[in-house]
């Protein structure tokens, strides 16, 4: 077993390159309603890819505006602080890390979007908010391109022992690393001052055993496994991982609003991932 220390994890992560200012702005501020909206307008018009995929998503049925949006600062007014934070986000985000040899990370980001829209629709049965349940899912497992990117071969020995084992990725990493991505992945939120909220659902989204509260954690959680039953990612050995007792009593759906919210889930996933991922 190879173990990597918490120290060289964080070292590692003080070393990645930073957020777009915006994108740290407006993750940082997911708890005010003070934001000054025609500022925020201004700083994403200057990125002209992020300006440009904001509209495009803006104009989507994923939001369903009855007239066409053609400005970013028209966006941000009648999308509102919250969605556009989200939609920033999520733009910046995905193209945020280079490739390194021997990953998918088209796979990657398609798991991730698909299990943040799961984790949308998801929001409404438990209570939590569905701006914030999609951007927790897209970010739950950053932890994974932490270890790709600056333990490659590392994590390429964690991905080898998964398929040897046919094991869930965590227990793989757990074996050969010491360390799971659900860890790492909390370690980047928190050094990227994320919101505490966001943090906790990222360092939990597997840990069954701390999922009886319910909200955020429990609402990725339940949408990562969706997201993988769904196979949006198209990954052909992937496992859905055991999912929590409390999870399927808190949503309390019936079986016609499960087979409801997965049509759902794979429709909103093929619009948003032609404009996202493209």
């Amino acid at each position: 077993m190879i173990r990597l220390s918490f120290q060289t994890i964080i070292r590692q992560i003080q070393e990645l390159p930073s957020l777009p200012v915006v994108v740290l702005e407006l993750l940082s501020s997911m708890d005010q309603d003070d934001t000054d909206v025609h500022v925020l307008a201004q700083k994403i018009e200057l990125d002209q890819a992020l300006a440009a995929k904001t509209l495009r998503i803006a104009n989507s049925s994923f939001y369903g505006m009855q007239s066409k949006v053609t400005s970013i600062p028209q966006a941000v007014s009648v999308l509102g602080f919250h969605s556009i934070r989200t939609v920033v986000t999520a733009c910046a985000l995905t193209g945020s890390f280079a490739p390194v040899a021997g990953f998918d990370f088209q796979a990657f980001w398609r798991h991730s979007l698909a299990t943040a829209v799961a984790a949308r629709l998801l929001a409404q049965h438990l209570r939590v908010s569905p701006e914030t349940a999609f951007t927790a899912g897209l970010l739950h497992d950053l932890g994974t391109l932490v270890l790709v990117t600056r333990f490659p071969a590392e994590h390429a020995l964690a991905r080898d022992y998964r398929q040897a084992h046919d094991c869930q990725m965590a227990e793989a990493e757990l074996a050969v690393l010491g360390i799971d991505h659900a860890q790492v992945g909390s370690a980047l939120a928190a050094y990227w001052k994320f919101p505490t909220a966001i943090q906790q659902a990222v360092a939990d989204h597997h840990a069954i055993e701390r999922l009886d509260a319910g909200g955020l954690p429990l609402a990725v959680h339940m949408a990562n496994a969706v997201a993988l039953a769904l196979d949006l990612a198209g990954i052909d050995d992937a496992l859905v991982p055991p999912l929590s007792p409390s999870g399927w009593h808190s949503l309390a759906l019936d079986e016609p609003a499960w087979f409801a919210l997965l049509r759902q889930t794979e429709t909103t996933y093929d619009e948003m991932s032609r404009i996202m991922l493209a």
